[in-house]
């Protein structure tokens, strides 16, 4: 079994995550379904998952990959994050039998995609880290058979498996859930500088396509200093190609006395973006067409206009702005 190690007293390490969880037998790590069993690290959700959907593209949120074609999404159970504000948190706080969920093997996964129509698949609702084994043998099949493969994530995950993972991600968004150390820990139960590692690591050594996101929560990290910091980071480690999405908070799981986001606070972050130099931001969970339009960085015309998923009108060719040729940043 792959990144695990056999430690005295009859322990296993789970190697996937920076948790690194210390299994007895029997036991289940933070995740709850990644456990020691016979010594081994087994995924006890393999094979089964919540549900398949169909969704645009834009829901995940990719704005840059395929714009406009659908996606079969799914996922399982658990999270190795510990989010005091999650929105997903019936199933990713779940500790529920994983086999009591729809079961459907990663052939007839792929198998659904195409049936569908479906130009990609999507490991999402809750973290595929997690799901590592049947995520990565979905994605080798959809490989194998012409479907562009999508994980939203975290960024939660050992150097090790990372390079796997990533090997058969075609595109990626990763959350940036705050630009702060002791957000993440107070709310995250987690570490920022693992996330910044993987986000860089997708960015500057991959061909996976990369977005980031930050659900921005009032007074926890919507403040300044604090963006500007984030969004310089980004264009200097990143560069200023990355698509960065801002969403709004709604009150949820655990942080239920925290007011929903206003878009006032999501239109500062976007300007505060703008002005660091990214060329590519994007408002969410709050419609608004200027805020979710694909600006050309050249002549400034509408690349692509959206309402929320929608998508109102398209302006490129292959790839390049029609008014002026420029090309925009993106697999199209």
């Amino acid at each position: 079994m792959k990144y695990q190690n056999i430690l005295k007293g009859n322990k296993t390490q789970c190697s996937i995550c920076p948790r690194d969880c210390k299994l007895s037998e029997g036991q289940s790590g933070f995740c709850q379904i990644r456990k020691n069993v016979n010594g081994d690290i087994v995924l006890t959700s393999y094979g089964y998952n919540t549900g398949l959907a169909v969704d645009p593209i834009e829901k995940k949120p990719l704005y840059h990959f395929y714009p406009g074609s659908k996606v079969l999404s799914f996922g399982t159970l658990g999270c190795n994050m510990g989010c005091q504000f999650c929105q997903n948190w019936h199933i990713s706080k779940s500790k529920g039998d994983p086999t009591k969920l729809n079961h459907t093997e990663p052939e007839r996964i792929v198998e659904l995609a195409q049936e569908l129509g479906c130009k990609s698949l999507a490991f999402t609702y809750n973290d595929p880290i997690i799901f590592f084994e049947y995520a990565l043998d979905t994605a080798k099949l959809c490989r194998d058979n012409g479907i562009k493969t999508v994980a939203v994530t975290a960024g939660y995950i050992n150097p090790e498996p990372r390079k796997e993972f990533f090997a058969y991600m075609d595109a990626a968004n990763i959350d940036l859930k705050a630009f702060s150390e002791s957000f993440y820990q107070k709310n995250c139960l987690a570490h920022l500088d693992e996330i910044l590692d993987t986000i860089k690591y997708v960015k500057n050594e991959t061909n996976t396509w990369l977005e980031l996101t930050t659900l921005l929560i009032e007074g926890e990290n919507d403040s300044d200093d604090e963006l500007k910091a984030g969004c310089e980071w980004i264009v200097r480690e990143l560069g200023i190609d990355v698509p960065l999405h801002f969403s709004a908070f709604h009150p949820d799981y655990k942080m239920l006395d925290k007011p929903p986001t206003s878009f006032t606070t999501l239109l500062k972050a976007y300007e505060i973006a703008k002005e660091a130099g990214i060329k590519y931001v994007y408002t969410g969970n709050i419609p608004d067409t200027k805020t979710s339009t694909t600006f050309c960085h050249n002549c400034s015309k509408p690349a692509i206009i959206r309402n929320g998923y929608a998508l109102l009108e398209y302006n490129l060719q292959k790839g390049y702005c029609k008014f002026c040729g420029t090309k925009c940043s993106g697999v199209f």
